[in-house]
Order: C-alpha cells, then structure tokens, then sequence
C-alpha cells in the first residue's frame, strides 16, 4: 500500500510515467520510504530505511542498475514544471539554494547546470537530478528525550546536533507539538510556542495553515528567514519557546540571543557531527560559548533516523 502522504502530496508533482512507476514499486521495498532520485537517462531509485533498489519494468524493484527504467529529460522537465507550479521564476529564491520544498515539508534537492552571476548562483537550468526526501511524521519520536531537557516543569533551551538525515526535523517537530500540548508527566505545561519554518518542512504549511501536527499553541511564520522571523515572533506573539530548523548564520545567532534576553526559551537545529564541529563556525560557537543552550542534543542514524546517541548538560559539561 503505498502511504497516503505520498500519494497526496509528491506522486500528482511527478510525471504521469514516473509516477506510476513508483506508485507500484514502493509497497514492495523493505522499509520506509526515504528518498526518490531521478536522474535524467539512469536508472530511477528509491532510498529506504537500511538500503536502496531501482525500479524494473512493471514497477518491480531490482538491486541491478542495467535492469531498471530510466527517467528520460523529459520526465525530469515534466516533474519539475510541476514541482515549480509552472513558474520557476516564482521559484527562483528556493532553486537558487538548490531545492523546493513541496506542500507537507518535502524537500526536492536540485542539480543540473547551474546560471551564475558574479560568481554565485542565480539559478539553475536544465535540471538533470531531482532528490525528494519524504518528509515524515513520528509522534512520540521525542518521548525518551523530553525528561532530559525539562527540569522543575520548564523546559531547558535545546540544540538538536545531527548530520544530514538523522532525524533533526522530524524530532524538532515532535518537540514542538509536546511543548504546545503539554506534558503532564513531567509537569510541564503546553507552551506557546514560535516556530519560524524557512522552508516549510516543520510545520508543512498550506496557504499559511500547518499540514503537519506542532500542537494547539504553535504559531507559524511560514516561509521566512530565521532571523527577522524570530524577532517578530518575540516582538508580535510573545511566545515561551521559539523554535528553528538549521541555524548557523551570525544574524540566526544574534535574534537567539535576543529571545534569550527577552526570557524566551530556544530550540534549534544545526547540521554537525558533534559540539567540536560546530565550534568550529563562529556563529554557533559564539552561541555556546554565551551559554545560550542549556542541553545539546546528538543524534545519528545508527538505529535508524532520530537515534539519540547522547544529551549534554552543557552548564556542566557532561552528560544530562
């Protein structure tokens, strides 16, 4: 059975052949669905938890590349006309980066030849490789971790550390769906909570309205940098938490700071392997350095995404 996000959300964006090809393959993988890659004239491929196939003639799965069905140019043009609602101008901001993200918080990373414009990217064209990773929600992924960033029922500002797919989003956003519905157990309870959702891949919004669970307190800014959406949360909606997925520019770093000072409580991401990592980047280190993290969190894919291999008390320094 093929799960009802992907047939919702991604197989209408994707070409009509490409489409069907995938609807009748992914029943037969072994795990859950992580990723579909298509690469113009080679095989197309599907990344589930634990390994890989390409799919054969019929929509069947084959671990050999020469037996598999190749995405044409023109199913790659197809799928991303789609993806790009018609307008890839309207796009551009996003493809500049290097991805889209679709409505329920995919995200399809873009490659091909690339435009540049005083030696950065302004936009890409002839898209060769198209990567859409299946957003997915785990409700109850963060019930092991939330003893350990609550103390005296208020919640200890986090940093969520992981490299790319262990996990961080999904558990950022069960994080921010408990602390907006409270937690009895531990004597917390529901927080408002200010999630800035750059590129729409927390909260998944649609027409400014979350698709995805983050909890009844959860206000949204959808779309909007991390840094001028923070101080407008704290200024507007006078939260008790704020929260942002992937910081790590020096102006995320000083509206951090200005929610710390204003009393607010702070939960991020940041893409690393590892506190040595990540103060290596001024941005971040200076944040630790301030003290503005109470507990680090570290995640890795050694069980599977949003394995916790450690929290860190990080006034102690050692192991919450």
């Amino acid at each position: 059975m093929v799960p009802g996000a992907l047939e919702r959300e991604i197989l209408p964006l994707m070409a009509p052949r490409l489409a069907e090809l995938v609807r009748r393959a992914v029943p037969a993988l072994p795990g859950p669905l992580e990723e579909i890659r298509v690469r113009a004239e080679r095989p197309i491929q599907l990344v589930y938890l634990g390994g890989d196939a390409f799919i054969a003639p019929g929509g069947h799965l084959t671990a050999d590349p020469a037996r598999a069905e190749r995405a044409t140019q023109d199913d790659l043009f197809r799928t991303f006309q789609l993806m790009a609602r018609g307008s890839v101008y309207a796009w551009e901001e996003e493809v500049r980066s290097g991805f889209l993200t679709l409505e329920g918080g995919h995200r399809v990373g873009l490659c091909g030849r690339a435009v540049t414009e005083g030696g950065r990217i302004r936009t890409l064209k002839q898209v060769a490789s198209l990567n859409i990773r299946v957003a997915r929600e785990v409700p109850g992924a963060a019930d092991p971790l939330l003893p350990h960033l609550v103390r005296g029922g208020r919640f200890l500002s986090t940093l969520l550390i992981s490299p790319p797919q262990a996990g961080k989003t999904t558990m950022l956003r069960d994080l921010v769906r408990q602390l907006s519905t409270g937690v009895p157990r531990l004597g917390l309870p529901g927080l408002k909570v200010g999630l800035v959702d750059e590129r729409s891949e927390v909260a998944g919004c649609r027409g400014g309205v979350p698709q995805r669970d983050v909890g009844p307190r959860t206000d949204v800014l959808d779309g909007c940098p991390k840094a001028e959406g923070l101080m407008l949360l704290i200024r507007s909606l006078s939260p008790q938490v704020v929260a942002a997925d992937e910081v790590g520019r020096p102006e995320d770093a000083e509206a951090l700071m200005e929610a710390l000072h204003a009393g607010v409580a702070v939960l991020v991401t940041a893409h690393g392997s590892g506190l040595a990592d990540l103060r290596k980047r001024p941005a971040v280190a200076g944040l630790l350095k301030s003290g503005a993290f109470e507990r680090a969190v570290l995640l890795s894919r050694r069980r599977g995404p949003g394995t916790v291999e450690a929290v860190l008390d990080l006034a102690r320094e050692g192991v919450a």
